[in-house]
């Protein structure tokens, strides 16, 4: 990946701690912390300090270009966005479906820091009440 015009794409100056930054989180197979992301960085002979990865990660967040997820115990960690796929929600009453973002990366994250499995597969159900069917009760 050209990480430069990447960056250049998206309106953020390009850094040497950017492009570093970048190329982590491109290449993790997992989500990361910031000190994960230093750490890394450094593995790479990148000399750059957390407050850089703080910025970067946040500059990053600001773009789309990464996923921020909250862990327990108020810490974060990112991932660079992948492909987005839905689930759709049925209605009870009238079986009408829409499509809807699907809600179970946070969980994701979860279940990996909390118990180190990775999630492969997951399968959700969702169904509800449409407002066009409340109204009508």
């Amino acid at each position: 990946m050209n990480f430069d015009g990447f960056l250049k794409s998206k309106e953020l100056k390009v850094t040497k701690g950017r492009i570093a930054i970048l190329k982590v989180l491109y290449e993790a197979d997992r989500s990361l912390s910031v000190e994960n992301i230093l750490e890394e960085c450094k593995k790479f002979g990148v000399d750059i300090n957390l407050s850089t990865v703080y910025r970067g990660v946040e500059a990053f967040e600001e773009k789309g270009i990464i996923d921020k997820f909250s862990l327990n115990n108020g810490r974060f960690s990112y991932r660079i966005k992948g492909d987005e796929h839905k689930h759709l929600l049925q209605c009870s009453v009238c079986h009408k479906e829409i499509e809807v973002p699907c809600p179970m990366k946070q969980i994701e994250e979860l279940v990996q820091s909390e118990t180190g499995f990775t999630l492969t597969e997951h399968n959700l159900i969702m169904k509800g009440v449409c407002e066009e069917c409340k109204r009508h009760k």
